[in-house]
């Protein structure tokens, strides 16, 4: 059975940006959907190293913006790149003034922290390395007590539904049944897509939920093929949990990189040593244990320089039998943060109208091929605002009448074990071809078993199943799809460049441009996987 639910504007996710936009909406009535069990969710809530903003003195807006220009390896928008360093400076000075709780300094003003490749220390933090924790936790509370806002907790979105060519709302399966949520403005803040991947830093949500929503809905995508891999993740055994995380803010504070001999590798590989952008250190630490080495990360400087300033890591690193007050930690890569996205305007507009898109889940063009450390934050706070501005003024056409969607048939309970055995081996399929270093052969293998992996999920038998087969089986219908679409951007850029490298083409063609990826992207993956030739550049 199908209920309907009218809303004036739907927001799904509940990170940073999804808060954001829902306060930032007053008074106007707002429904948030998560699919966990209660604010906040997302990868907000395990950032660690903080937001970027220009507030220091010597520092200006134009400063951080070129540094954000530099690391995005010519991808960068930089119209872009000046609003998101502008307006954030605001955003940030807005939230310190409102007395959320920034590490601050004696007299009143933020402690401000350096990360790699950033010309000024202009990172702010809340409770040391808990800046993520700190401040949903803070936005969820006041989300809780706002009345405009309703709250829709362990709500899996399945399908936008979209007619005459325009948003009209969202499928939904709640613990109580199918959902069709009629609404004229719909706001994807959905996170990123790093549980696609084996290792990764990501929470189990972020399975790309919002970026598969937006293809199966036809609006375009951009950058997909660029996947952030942080550096220095904890290499020990996580399970099915997210790697454990060593804040860039480590090697802001002097933390160093020691190959298995103790020897410093970084001063050789590039001029800023510790501090490169993250792709270089990334590849440089992933070179070494792709041959077998050990990598370490040696705290100890950076823990001496501020003892209180990483409760977060000394956490983390206690729970994997870890000391790093007396020796260096073992680290490797995990795939962290995706640039690619729903592509959008500075409003946060994607091509589908009435739809709008924001946070990891959109591709704004800032963060190019290479983000810059602590924009991610950053870009939730200044874009969030933005959707919720442009939602306020934009009129919503009122479509003619349609009929309602149909909830599709989902594998039940008995299927668990088999969709189970077809993430995991996609999971290790995109790790092992389309992570750090990447080649034709190797993605297009990737392509082919993505597809077949695909091809048996959408073979299982489908039955009324309960909302936990729903998530469990529409989780593996989004990771599946978003690792094709890596794929075939990936496969499409023959080059390399920021996040994305192939041996077997690692220069850079000063003639690349932006990858966009249509509807006939997708058509083109059905028809014959390992074949990019359907990109739009």
């Amino acid at each position: 059975m199908l209920t309907v639910r009218d809303s004036e504007v739907l927001v799904v996710g509940s990170g940073l940006a999804g808060l954001t936009v829902a306060l930032k909406l007053a008074p106007r009535p707002v429904t948030l959907l998560t699919k966990t069990a209660d604010l906040p969710g997302g990868s907000s809530l395990h950032a660690q190293g903080g937001i970027a903003a220009a507030l220091g003195q010597g520092d200006a807006p134009a400063h951080h913006a070129a540094d954000t220009v530099a690391a995005g390896a010519g991808f960068v928008d930089a119209a872009v790149a000046d609003l998101l360093a502008a307006e954030g400076a605001e955003r940030v000075a807005e939230l310190l003034a409102d007395g959320l709780p920034f590490d601050r300094a004696s007299d009143g003003s933020p402690v401000l922290g350096r990360e790699a490749a950033h010309g000024h220390a202009r990172i702010v933090h809340a409770g040391g390395d808990a800046t993520g924790r700190t401040l949903v936790t803070a936005l969820a509370e006041r989300v809780r007590a706002t009345p405009y806002i309703t709250v829709e907790p362990e709500a899996f979105a399945v399908d936008l539904v979209v007619r005459h060519g325009r948003a009209c709302g969202l499928l939904a399966r709640h613990p109580e049944g199918w959902v069709f949520h009629r609404c004229p403005r719909v706001v994807l803040a959905t996170g990123g897509v790093g549980t696609a991947y084996l290792r990764t830093t990501n929470p189990a949500e972020a399975t790309g939920d919002g970026l598969a929503l937006a293809a199966r809905a036809g609006a375009r995508l951009a950058d997909v093929e660029f996947v952030q891999f942080h550096p220095t993740a904890l290499a020990v055994d996580a399970g099915d949990g997210p790697a454990p995380l060593m804040t860039e803010a480590l090697r802001g504070a002097g933390a160093v990189l020691l190959d298995r001999h103790g020897h410093r590798f970084m001063v050789a590989e590039h001029p800023l040593a510790e501090l490169a952008p993250r792709d270089v250190v990334a590849r440089a630490i992933g070179r070494r244990v792709a041959a077998g080495e050990s990598v370490f990360l040696d705290l100890r400087p950076a823990l001496a320089a501020k003892p209180d300033g990483f409760p977060t890591v000394l956490g983390l690193c206690g729970q994997a039998g870890l000391h790093p007050w007396t020796e260096p930690v073992p680290v490797a890569p995990a795939a962290h943060y995706h640039m690619g996205g729903v592509w959008t305007d500075a409003h946060g507009r994607t091509s589908v109208d009435g739809l709008w898109a924001c946070g990891e889940v959109a591709c704004t063009g800032v963060h190019g091929a290479n983000r810059l450390a602590s924009n991610s934050l950053l870009e939730t706070l200044v874009f969030g605002a933005r959707v919720a501005r442009d939602v306020t003024v934009r009129r919503a056409a009122v479509p003619p009448p349609f009929a309602l969607p149909e909830p599709p048939p989902v594998p039940g309970a008995g299927a668990a074990g088999l969709i189970g055995m077809l993430v995991a081996a996609a999971r290790r399929g995109l790790y092992e071809s389309a992570g750090l270093v990447r080649d034709g052969a190797g993605l297009r293998t990737a392509a082919h078993r993505l597809a077949r992996l695909d091809a048996d999920l959408a073979a299982l038998p489908g039955s009324h199943a309960d909302a936990d087969a729903v998530r469990r089986w529409g989780e593996a219908r989004n990771l599946l799809l978003v690792g094709r679409l890596i794929v075939h951007a990936a496969l499409a850029r023959e080059e390399s460049r920021g996040a994305h490298f192939r041996t077997d083409f690692p220069q850079a063609d000063p003639a690349a441009r932006r990858t966009i990826l249509t509807r006939d992207a997708l058509d083109g993956m059905a028809a014959a996987p390992g074949d990019a030739a359907c990109l739009v550049l």
